[in-house]
């Protein structure tokens, strides 16, 4: 029984580091917030907002602005400076957060 009592001790302490993981920005997040913002709600009008977005489409998109496929300098620039991991980070990071509902004006 005592046994039983440490593996859920365990388990309850995982998730909960887990947690906490999930709520610190990465570390390389700097380049891509100053545009996107730090919790994915973009700084400018003509800027997509990336928080809530797929994981696999941010990862595709990536992709294309990495071979040229889209054609955005800035953001060809931008995802060049990260290696893959980093830039894996990121766009965890992105599509975990909550797209917060618009402030109507």
């Amino acid at each position: 029984m005592p046994y039983l009592i440490a593996i859920a001790l365990a388990i309850a302490g995982a998730g909960f580091a887990l947690s906490a993981h999930a709520q610190t920005p990465p570390q390389r997040l700097g380049l891509c917030a100053a545009c996107h913002g730090e919790r994915g709600i973009a700084t400018g009008k003509t800027i997509p907002n990336l928080a809530g977005q797929n994981l696999d489409y941010l990862r595709n998109a990536l992709a294309q602005y990495q071979s040229g496929a889209r054609d955005v300098a800035a953001m060809r620039a931008a995802a060049g400076m990260l290696n893959a991991t980093e830039l894996n980070q990121v766009l965890r990071w992105y599509a975990d957060q909550q797209l917060a509902a618009p402030s109507v004006p």
